[in-house]
């Protein structure tokens, strides 16, 4: 799927509030077909597994899905599988090609327990979500949240690895989604913005502002984040239930807000260099949006901050 320059652009000049709305509308009925099909498989599994490579909004639209299913008067949960990583042994840690710490291998999640709890969760057994101290890089437990599903309640886990063998292939019964920013932007033929360039933006930007990573090091990990997508996440798309596209139309007319400046700091000796000066002269094929006017409850409040979610 790709969007066309010549539409977005046309819209922002006409009525961009209007714009923004159905964009973020349409997004939204995504999430309720979503949300069907979760229903619909509710007698055979209480757990639903959502997965998608870095910078896709999986976030966000687990908690979206998980408010549309108790708007159905079904109570919902969303958790991060990031909390069930294990505590990180430099000397036992999964290495890149190159002998840096692999963070995107499923060797760094804690299989067994979350087969324990997904088994005990689907029994109406409590378990005690964990919480994962980036900071550091360790499991805090004593930070854990008791959950006990009721009859008629679901669960949403939501990571990279969620359709991995070991996650989705142990527990086939599970209600399972796919999310990517995945649609180009076009001009006619010509390609004007690649849908893996929103989800770089996406991260660069949210890793800046809220997790204190210079851009030039969120480019130093990309090549490590595109190799374990490909390694790890999407051979198993195919597994999914569901698969749907989390980009917005409109959201690099709003990023370029934030982002340009960023690219434009990384410096020229930086291999990715020549990359970053194509994505910078991107941005001025597209009208721009003041930030201001982007809805509290839009999946971009993921990446760029002031939005009604709260994001650990």
């Amino acid at each position: 799927m790709a969007y066309q320059l010549q539409e977005i652009n046309r819209s922002i000049r006409t009525d961009v509030a209007e714009f923004l709305a159905e964009c973020d509308q349409s997004y939204a009925q995504r999430v309720s077909l979503a949300a069907d099909r979760i229903l619909g498989n509710l007698d055979k599994s209480p757990i639903v597994l959502l997965s998608g490579p870095s910078g896709s909004g999986k976030t966000t639209t687990a908690m979206k899905i998980a408010e549309e299913l108790r708007r159905r008067g079904v109570n919902s949960h969303a958790v991060a599988m990031d909390n069930y990583f294990k505590d990180v042994d430099p000397k036992t840690a999964p290495r890149t090609p190159e002998g840096e710490l692999d963070y995107e291998s499923p060797l760094c999640l804690d299989m067994d327990l979350l087969d324990r709890h997904f088994a005990a969760l689907s029994r109406r057994e409590p378990v005690l979500i964990p919480r994962f101290e980036f900071a550091r890089q360790m499991r805090n437990d004593s930070l854990g949240t008791p959950l006990k599903l009721e009859k008629n309640e679901i669960v949403i886990f939501e990571g990279i690895h969620a359709l991995n063998d070991d996650i989705a292939g142990r527990h086939p019964e599970t209600a399972k989604l796919y999310i990517s920013a995945r649609s180009n932007v076009n001009e006619g033929s010509a390609l004007r913005f690649k849908g893996t360039w929103m989800r770089l933006v996406r991260r660069a930007v949210r890793d800046y502002s809220f997790r204190g990573t210079g851009v030039a090091d969120t480019m130093a990990r990309w090549a490590n984040v595109r190799r374990g997508e490909k390694l790890y996440i999407s051979p198993y798309k195919n597994r999914a239930d569901i698969v749907f596209d989390s980009s917005l139309p409109y959201e690099v007319s709003v990023m370029a807000n934030y982002a340009a400046p960023l690219l434009r700091s990384v410096p020229q000796d930086n291999p990715r260099h020549d990359e970053l000066l194509e994505l910078i002269d991107a941005f001025h094929w597209f009208e721009p949006i003041d930030p201001k006017l982007v809805a509290p409850d839009s999946l971009l409040r993921e990446f760029i901050g002031g939005g009604s979610y709260q994001y650990h």
